[in-house]
């Protein structure tokens, strides 16, 4: 049973989700509103109209983060700030990202229908490239935010179709003049914590019939570019005892990573999501294979052991003690074939992170209050809330989605869901904003 003081109104959250959800649609249902483009800068107009009309102000950052605030009694509190982000993969789904925007647009709009004053500003906030599909990395806006990036590395993101986001962000009028960053003496922007509504991008709270999770923390991540460099070779004449296949080490590599992540089953997570053949002829032995590999594991320790391993592996490819002294060269020898040594390059290391226990605390209570049942879950994606969590005590909600599935123009939600995290989140506010 709902015992929130304040209710929020379902059926305009669906409303104002399903109208942006109209900017970028695509023709199989989903949105392509990538990263400051016209139609992000669409979305953000939008956004802003609508807090207009409560009277909010807007504030703009140098990266394009965009603030909605709604003041409070005491001058001295910072901010409880809501959000997430509007930028989409280029087919993506209606409601990564946007649902937790929308949410916090919704806490205003009740905040205001009611006249409610909170001690605490509220904020919401849009982050700049969370998805990082146009401007790699991702989450570059709140990674600058925390200082994870500095702001000219951030401006100088180089796109994938040869701009860079400086000057997309100049173009579509969203360059910012607000210093970026968390507070340091300089006039940067307080956060008293930190709160991100979203959908679960997994399949866990829909498999167990669960409503709302309180999201504890996120999987560390550690990302890889892998080269493996063999010998191109006639398919036909090319007895195999004689060959370097590339493919053949790539392919023992793959299966290796997937064993990494399955001997630490369930919460071990291993992905190969590009493979490139140099050769690429049908019947022409693999010269050449450029793959990446992606793990993930909650426990910093256990992703550093998964690291190990894989390193090891591509040192020895694994074919037993007898062979490990092929090690030291270019090649391996296994089965009187010579393989070619993967040489594995990790790019990307985002620990594990855990969140601030006060505010899951008022996210659990926000949803008992609105008549929920919570389960503590932990993040296999990267969220805005990584980076944030570096500079103000934050905490994550999720939702249920169909089948697990997002980054996708099928991604689908419950109506019945979406109201009620948008209700745990406004009574885990209204805490923490007093």
């Amino acid at each position: 049973m709902n015992s929130s003081q304040y209710p929020v109104d379902g059926e305009r959250l669906w409303r104002t989700l399903a109208e942006l959800a109209e900017i970028g649609a695509t023709p199989a249902g989903g949105v392509a509103r990538v990263a400051l483009t016209d139609v992000d800068r669409a979305g953000r107009d939008q956004f802003v109209a609508c807090v207009q009309e409560l009277g909010c102000t807007v504030h703009v950052d140098q990266m394009g983060n965009l603030f909605a605030r709604r003041e409070g009694t005491d001058a001295q509190r910072a901010p409880v700030v809501i959000g997430s982000h509007l930028d989409s993969q280029p087919t993506g789904g209606k409601y990564d990202g946007a649902y937790g925007v929308m949410v916090g647009l919704e806490v205003l709009r009740v905040l205001h229908d009611s006249d409610v004053s909170t001690a605490a500003p509220v904020e919401v906030v849009s982050w700049t490239n969370e998805e990082g599909a146009r401007f790699p990395p991702a989450m570059i806006g709140s990674g600058v935010f925390a200082g994870a990036f500095s702001l000219d590395e951030g401006l100088a993101a180089p796109g994938v179709d040869g701009t860079t986001l400086g000057d997309e962000l100049a173009r579509i009028g969203y360059a910012g003049d607000e210093p970026c960053g968390a507070p340091d003496g300089a006039g940067r922007r307080p956060v008293g914590c930190y709160v991100e509504p979203h959908i679960e991008q997994g399949p866990i709270l829909e498999a167990v019939g669960v409503t709302l999770g309180a999201v504890t923390g996120v999987q560390g991540i550690r990302w890889y570019d892998v080269s493996i460099e063999g010998q191109s070779a006639h398919a036909g004449s090319t007895p195999m005892e004689h060959r370097c296949d590339a493919m053949v080490a790539a392919a023992r590599l793959v299966c290796e990573a997937d064993e990494i992540a399955g001997r630490r089953a369930p919460e071990g997570r291993a992905t190969v999501g590009t493979l490139a053949v140099g050769t690429g002829s049908r019947n022409t032995v693999a010269g050449s294979v450029n793959l990446t590999v992606d793990l993930r594991h909650p426990d910093a320790t256990e992703l550093e052991a998964m690291h190990d391993e894989l390193l090891a592996f591509a040192d020895g490819l694994n074919f037993g003690p007898e062979e490990s002294s092929a090690a030291s060269s270019d090649v391996s020898q296994h089965s009187g074939r010579s393989l070619p040594r993967p040489q594995i390059t990790p790019i990307w290391y985002s620990p594990p992170i855990v969140f601030d226990q006060a505010v899951i605390e008022a996210l659990r209570s926000g949803a008992v209050a609105a008549g929920f049942e919570p389960v503590d879950i932990t993040s296999g994606a990267g969220h805005d809330a990584c980076y944030v969590s570096q500079v103000a005590p934050t905490g994550m909600l999720f939702i249920p989605c169909a089948d697990g599935l997002s980054h996708n123009e099928a991604e689908s939600i419950l109506p019945e869901h979406a109201t009620a995290g948008a209700q745990a989140t406004l009574n885990a506010v209204l805490t923490l904003a007093g």
